[in-house]
């Protein structure tokens, strides 16, 4: 024989009952088949309702117009699809089944109380219609039916609401049946028969538990579960896209993934098909040519990690105190009156120090476990050896399974950095003996994103990087255009998706936490009516849309913003950025925010604040800590000054140089903020301080390539026109160097020691600054490592382009994840 067990979905409508009828039809042309079903959906809410309604004084009017809005098109579609199909019959049948439970509904309202086995009855009456329209169904196809009584068969002990099946016990009372070899057995799932033959429920996922012991009773060769999904995967495909399913896993791995929360299937489930050895296959119903899951004694040993399964509304207990190291017995006591409450206990560790025990329970157990505790150690707690008991609520737990783990190495340091990389504190961690489980306790709120992350780590290939774009102008415009050129070779090339979530300029901003449509958000910006971004805001994005390696992109000049990133950090961003003014800051807030980065453990990058696209920073920072020291900087670092000095020596005067700049968009909206120098002195600054010098902006000597009063100005016109008053100084003094067959460059300086200083300077050929011009940055750096011919940093450091992949570059280099085997 072969089980065969249909879920509620798969019995939802008509189609999906002639669906399961043409998989039974073909299954029963191979081998005996049984069939046990789930109630059509919906329909078990709907008479749980009915009790709780009844109870509280209500005719169930809603109730019983809800369930005939399920059953009655039921019959009526297939009565209509097939002629033979007796309709009358069943809906006979169901007009009967709704005036008993019109009788015990009232009763129940009138007696203000309904005992369990009343509801029991009520409970599981969805099964007996879903075998009632099979029955019907496969008769008016030409098969013959046998429907078996599971409260002949299975015998339970336990509660009415929930009880378990004596499998040896139902083994006998199934040889009594004789079943007819030529038949489609029938069977509703959900319920059994006590000892006493009253019928009792099977409690929680209850049909696939039914299927699982008729097929272990009848010997059967093997148990189908059939269901929504085309197996078990990796983890919930509804929470993560890219789940992998699994196409074979022992019965000890789905007992693990199903404890720990997997949805497809409950321990409960696994436990009499593992104990018979009786192969279980999971199919889905929309998909019935489909592979499916087959769970049996041997594993798809090419997976060492089959899962990722979470298990929610968890309470951690924490029993500790003083009192606690060396007594004997203390586990024993602890765990003894936990059981005589009736609690559950998901998960146990201990600390090495015997100072505290720490367990889980599920949350609605929380209360009992606590009371339970304090009775059986009030003398501890009265005399201080015990602590007061510690809950914490909202927990959840989350499980890498898997037969493999055993061998594999490195499985543990995975978990948990996937876990540190998504931002989560672990509360408690557990391993099974087996050691195909590692478990550890959250919080409830960050489930969604430590399942992502951990199959990210195990399973998947893809590494999303979430954005969130603030300033959208030169720079961030044409960072969006080289996202949108660069997305599709990126993902082809080394599996990287990049997702703009949010994008902002100075009035509104748009999200889409799946990604917004790059083409469209102009026109999204330009017809949004959403406010101004607020960090606030930046805030609850991570948090309602689970965002697991969210990135802030600050492409703004904003002192605000840049003053935020402590706070964006805090909440879960890495931050990347050409904006200068968080690292020119006072020296307090620089190393606070490097503090909080590292507290925090998120990534603060800045490449293209000082070399735009150069690799400047990176490579200073690799030199440093490979144990190099700067000895003297020297270098060009505004675009805009080394264009404007190349045309000086090509002969044109400084304020002919500056406007050329100008209208070629290469300056500032006013570029008497270039010749100030202040610029510079910033980057300058950034430099010094990653060499460890602690300087302020103040310390910084700036010498103006001009008198200041030819900068004054109200607008770019104003300063362009004062600035002609220079040009004569200015070119006495290009000519005096060039007769000493030098030029002139705007450079700034480090000298050993800290002192930084930026200005005009006379550089000669030897000089590495020489030759820099046309908008080039050069920069020169003699260390210990790098004498006498200096480290040189060349190339275009100007310019939207090259600033935007500088950025990119760095966002390129947050992605968490690489796949391993």
């Amino acid at each position: 024989m072969r089980v065969l067990k249909f879920g509620g979905t798969s019995v939802a409508n008509a189609q999906r009952f002639v669906s399961v009828s043409d998989i039974a039809m073909n299954t029963s042309m191979q081998i005996q088949t049984a069939l046990v079903l789930s109630a059509p959906a919906g329909v078990t809410n709907i008479l749980v309702s009915m009790v709780k309604s009844a109870l509280a004084g209500s005719d169930c009017k809603n109730e019983f117009d809800a369930l005939d809005q399920i059953i009655r098109p039921l019959i009526t579609d297939l009565t209509a699809q097939y002629k033979t199909f007796d309709g009358e019959a069943v809906l006979s049948f169901y007009d009967e089944t709704v005036s008993e439970l019109k009788r015990r509904v009232s009763g129940i309202a009138l007696l203000g109380s309904c005992p369990d086995s009343v509801a029991a009855f009520i409970h599981c009456r969805g099964e007996a219609l879903s075998i009632r329209m099979m029955a019907e169904l496969l008769r008016a196809r030409q098969k013959q039916v046998q429907i078996i009584d599971p409260v002949d068969i299975l015998v339970c002990d336990g509660k009415y609401l929930e009880s378990s099946v004596d499998i040896e016990a139902s083994i006998e009372r199934y040889k009594r049946i004789a079943i007819n070899p030529d038949a489609i057995v029938l069977m509703s799932g959900f319920c059994g028969a006590n000892r006493r033959g009253e019928l009792v429920l099977l409690g929680r996922n209850g049909s696939d538990y039914s299927a699982a012991c008729l097929a272990a009773v009848s010997g059967a060769q093997c148990c189908e579960i059939w269901t929504d999904v085309d197996g078990v995967y990796s983890c919930d495909p509804r929470a993560v896209p890219d789940a992998v399913l699994l196409r074979r896993m022992s019965y000890k791995e789905a007992m693990e993934l199903s404890y720990f929360g997997a949805k497809v299937l409950h321990p409960r489930t696994i436990s009499p098909i593992a104990q018979y050895r009786i192969p279980c296959l999971i199919k889905s119903t929309l998909n019935p040519q489909g592979e499916g899951t087959l769970i049996s004694e041997e594993t798809d040993h090419s997976m060492p990690t089959k899962g990722i399964s979470d298990l929610k509304n968890i309470s951690m207990v924490n029993v500790s105190g003083p009192g606690m190291k060396g007594m004997v017995g203390m586990a024993g006591r602890l765990f003894t009156c936990i059981s005589r409450a009736n609690v559950s206990i998901v998960l146990i560790t201990q600390s090495s120090s015997e100072y505290s025990i720490t367990f889980c329970v599920h949350s609605e157990d929380a209360f009992a476990a606590r009371t339970a505790i304090e009775e059986e150690f009030a003398l501890e707690l009265n005399a201080h050896l015990l602590d007061p008991i510690e809950i914490q609520d909202k927990r959840a737990i989350i499980s890498v399974v898997g037969e493999g783990m055993r061998t594999s190495k490195g499985v543990s340091s995975k978990f948990f950095r996937a876990l540190a990389q998504a931002n989560i504190n672990v509360n408690a961690i557990a391993q099974g003996s087996s050691e195909r489980s590692i478990s550890a306790v959250i919080d409830s709120s960050k489930v969604s994103e430590a399942v992502f992350s951990c199959h990210t780590a195990f399973f998947s290939g893809r590494q999303i990087i979430d954005l969130i774009m603030v300033g959208v102008g030169g720079v961030g415009g044409a960072l969006l255009h080289q996202i949108q050129k660069q997305r599709d070779e990126l993902k082809k090339r080394a599996g990287i998706e990049i997702r703009v979530v949010c994008v902002a300029n100075s009035h509104t901003f748009v999200k889409d936490p799946m990604g917004l449509k790059l083409e469209q958000i102009p026109e999204l910006l330009e017809n949004c009516q959403n406010p101004a971004f607020s960090i606030e805001e930046a805030k609850r994005l991570v948090d309602d849309s689970h965002l697991v390696n969210p990135v802030f992109v600050d492409c703004t000049s904003s002192d605000e913003i840049a003053h935020s990133y402590i706070e964006l950090m805090k909440a879960g961003y890495h931050v990347v950025t050409p904006n200068k003014k968080a690292n020119t800051s006072t020296y307090e807030f620089y190393k606070g925010i490097r503090q909080i980065a590292a507290a925090c453990r998120r990534k603060f990058y800045y490449e293209a604040t000082v070399g735009a696209g150069l690799p400047v920073i990176n490579t200073l920072q690799n030199l440093l800590a490979a144990g190099d020291r700067l000895i003297e900087f020297n270098g060009i670092m505004s675009g805009t000054l080394s264009y404007i000095f190349g045309l000086v020596d090509e002969g044109k005067s400084l304020s002919e140089a500056t406007r050329d700049a100008y209208e070629r968009g290469f300056s500032e909206p006013n570029p008497r903020d270039d010749l100030e120098g202040t610029d510079v002195a910033r980057k300058l600054l950034i430099l010094a301080r990653e060499c460890g010098y602690k300087l302020e902006l103040d310390d910084i000597e700036v010498e103006y390539p001009v008198d200041k009063k030819y900068l004054a100005g109200n607008n770019a016109q104003e300063v362009l026109e004062n600035l002609k008053g220079a040009d004569e100084e200015f070119a006495k003094r290009a000519k005096a160097a060039h007769d000493e067959g030098k030029v002139l460059r705007f450079v700034a300086t480090i000298k050993d020691g800290g002192k930084c200083s930026c200005g005009i300077k006379a550089v000669g050929p030897e000089d590495p600054l020489f030759k820099v011009v046309g908008g080039e940055n050069a920069l020169s750096f003699t260390s210990a490592y790098y004498q006498p011919i200096p480290l040189v940093i060349r190339g275009y450091g100007a310019g939207t382009e090259v600033t935007a992949a500088g950025v990119l570059s760095d966002i390129l280099r947050l992605q968490n994840w690489t796949r391993e085997a």
